[in-house]
């Protein structure tokens, strides 16, 4: 996965610039969860319910980014499996015991826009994200 966070803004920006050294701080920082409640909560995630609906989408996703022309490869099973258990992990942190499509959708951009380099068009089309492009053109079952 990867997350875009942005840049800051002005004020964050200089506080970040006059503030103390960023590995001081992380030498400083103490866990909020032990790594028996983390295992824990790892284990509750993969034990969330995915539908056979839910695996069709996920599959119509896989096949649309290796038939589309929009990217220059499709995604691997290993990127379904990343976009599954990221679901799982959202549908967990929201009270879901299964997943819903609307998990897979919001999860995609973090899952799949690193992974997939798209075929850029000048002209008419207008550049949208791989996640963007995909949500659009791929169904749900």
């Amino acid at each position: 996965m990867r997350l875009d966070l942005g840049y800051p803004d002005k004020a964050a920006e200089r506080e970040l610039l006059e503030g103390e050294d960023r590995r001081d701080i992380i030498k400083k920082l103490r866990p909020v969860f032990s790594k028996d409640q983390l295992l824990k909560t790892q284990q509750l995630a993969s034990g969330l319910h995915v539908s056979p609906a839910i695996l069709d989408y996920v599959q119509n996703i896989l096949s649309h980014t290796r038939q589309s022309s929009a990217f220059e490869f499709g995604l691997s099973p290993r990127g379904g499996l990343a976009l599954i258990k990221a679901a799982k992990a959202l549908a967990l942190i929201e009270g879901q015991k299964f997943v819903l499509p609307e998990h897979l959708q919001a999860i995609l951009p973090a899952v799949v826009n690193h992974r997939l380099p798209m075929h850029i068009e000048t002209g008419t089309k207008q550049l949208t994200s791989a996640a963007e492009h995909i949500i659009e053109a791929t169904s749900i079952s």
